[in-house]
């Protein structure tokens, strides 16, 4: 039996800076200047979960430096428990550089070498904070190189050991890997393949696409953390991934991730305006 909130969600892994141009649809280097904002996939997803109501933990490391603290405070902001981020006086809190070219596709440059993120040790776990969780949720950036990918699975085998459900993000980077083979072989090493299925998205007029996977991420993961009982009725699976959907589709009506991210007064406004396309 779960203590204290049963339907909490742990994510784990990297929360960074994203610095986005002030102008959009600029390569780069044509960008002429830059805002700081929080970002990182995990983070992203703890974030869109308090937002939705839900109850949500952030686990990873940062470094002992100004921006760690920021994004420390931003998580604090948004009512994410930060009891399991840990800081690092040895490596700064990863960059990252993010546009939206004229093609629609994000680019992106990063600055972690190391940063933080990467040296989490499996000594730094909140084992208590995992055994809490109705939900474990991680990522593959934080599978790339030790000591992190080691303090995963560690983590993943505590969560699951105390009962938790094990929710898996592969959000490609492949700048991030040594290479292609080593991506697929990493991420692709722990999915199980065993559930597959479509549900229509929601139309809308997008501004930015950042943060909309992990909006969605975020939406299912509320859902189910409320009703374990969403894969075994396929009508009410599909309603959840129909607001998981809805979820993402908000987000895209604003700028960057973490101040887009909507509440479920939103998601539910903007399904009763738009039908699935």
């Amino acid at each position: 039996m779960k203590g204290g909130n049963d339907s909490l969600v742990v994510c784990f892994g990297e929360m960074l800076i994203d610095f986005v141009p002030t102008v959009a649809k600029v390569s780069l280097a044509e960008a002429p200047a830059f805002k700081k904002a929080p970002g990182g996939a995990p983070a992203n997803v703890a974030v869109g979960i308090s937002k939705l109501g839900g109850s949500s933990a952030f686990m990873g490391k940062v470094g002992d430096d100004e921006f760690g603290y920021m994004l420390s405070d931003v998580l604090k902001q948004n009512n994410v428990d930060n009891s399991g981020v840990r800081f690092d006086s040895t490596a700064r809190t990863a960059l990252a550089f993010v546009t939206l070219k004229d093609d629609g596709e994000r680019e992106f440059l990063f600055y972690r070498h190391p940063s933080a993120d990467m040296l989490l040790q499996e000594s730094e776990l909140d084992i208590n904070l995992l055994e809490k969780a109705r939900i474990f949720h991680y990522g593959s950036i934080s599978l790339i190189s030790e000591p992190c990918r080691s303090s995963q699975f560690a983590a993943m085998r505590i969560a699951r050991k105390s009962g938790s459900i094990l929710s898996y993000d592969p959000n490609l980077r492949l700048a991030l890997w040594p290479s292609a083979e080593a991506a697929r072989e990493g991420i692709m090493g722990i999915w199980d393949q065993e559930f597959k299925g479509r549900v229509p998205g929601v139309k809308v007029k997008p501004v930015d696409t950042t943060g909309a996977g992990d909006a969605f991420v975020g939406g299912i993961l509320s859902s189910l953390a409320s009703n374990l009982n969403l894969f075994e009725d396929e009508k009410l699976l599909r309603e959840a991934l129909l607001f998981a959907n809805a979820c993402g589709a908000v987000t895209v009506t604003e700028r960057g991730a973490i101040p887009a991210l909507p509440t479920k007064d939103a998601v539910l406004e903007l399904l009763g305006k738009v039908s699935p396309r």
